[in-house]
């Protein structure tokens, strides 16, 4: 007799899945019995973290978009409202950092890339799919934060600011939709760990020395799986 997954017969959508925590929460995602649909910019990529979850037994739909198009969002949401009809996971991962840099010396055009991505893609993204998300039977927004959104450091006011601002976005709507009783929405803090954009901001750090982002996948499965509440911010563990 087939064992029953947790997650069989649900849909999950994560951003920034061609590697780091995206890719390995959409690995655990897909290894629970969700059917991943997995979003970055560059297919091959996507490709690759596809077959490893088509290797693991897990299934998987790669959809390569660029997430400062607001318009690509838009029909990507059409698309998913007509060929599955609801959303039960909506992992907003994928963020930039830019350059660490004093605030009076923040490059403009960065900034508004940074905050595109960071912030108006999550809300273009939440606009898209709350229809079908309303759809499922509890459905679950995670949103990938950092300490310095909520802890304000040296040089990182960019990436902070824009962290800064996706939670702020991710517990108001939380509030508005606590009411419906199947939305829930995670801040998660994954803390420090082993990505390429961790190794771009602390270049002289040994890799082996942070928890790899398996730890983080897992941590963010957990909550999905689990009765948590909505608008919590959390932190991961570090092992």
């Amino acid at each position: 007799m087939t064992e029953t997954k947790p997650l069989s017969g649900k849909l999950a959508l994560v951003t920034g899945a061609s590697r780091g925590i995206g890719a390995a929460t959409a690995e655990t995602l897909a290894r629970e019995g969700a059917h991943v649909l997995l979003v970055a910019r560059t297919a091959s990529a996507l490709e690759e973290v596809e077959e490893r979850i088509h290797q693991a037994g897990g299934s998987a739909t790669i959809a390569p978009l660029d997430l400062t198009d607001g318009e690509g969002i838009g029909k990507l949401g059409a698309a998913v409202a007509e060929r599955w009809g609801q959303l039960d996971v909506l992992v907003l991962n994928a963020a930039m950092l830019g350059s660490l840099t004093p605030v009076e010396h923040i490059d403009p055009k960065e900034y508004s890339r940074i905050l595109t991505l960071n912030v108006g893609s999550s809300q273009a993204l939440i606009a898209a799919f709350d229809p079908i998300l309303r759809k499922a039977e509890r459905a679950d927004v995670i949103g990938v934060t950092s300490s310095v959104g909520h802890k304000p450091r040296a040089f990182w006011g960019a990436y902070g600011s824009s962290k800064a601002g996706l939670e702020n976005l991710l517990g108001s709507y939380a509030d508005e939709t606590e009411h419906t009783k199947r939305i829930r929405v995670h801040i998660v803090d994954p803390g420090a760990t082993r990505t390429r954009m961790r190794q771009l901001a602390f270049p002289g750090e040994e890799p082996e020395s942070v928890k790899p982002p398996e730890v983080v996948a897992e941590f963010i499965v957990g909550r999905v799986l689990s009765d948590a509440p909505t608008g919590e911010l959390v932190r991961a563990p570090d092992a």
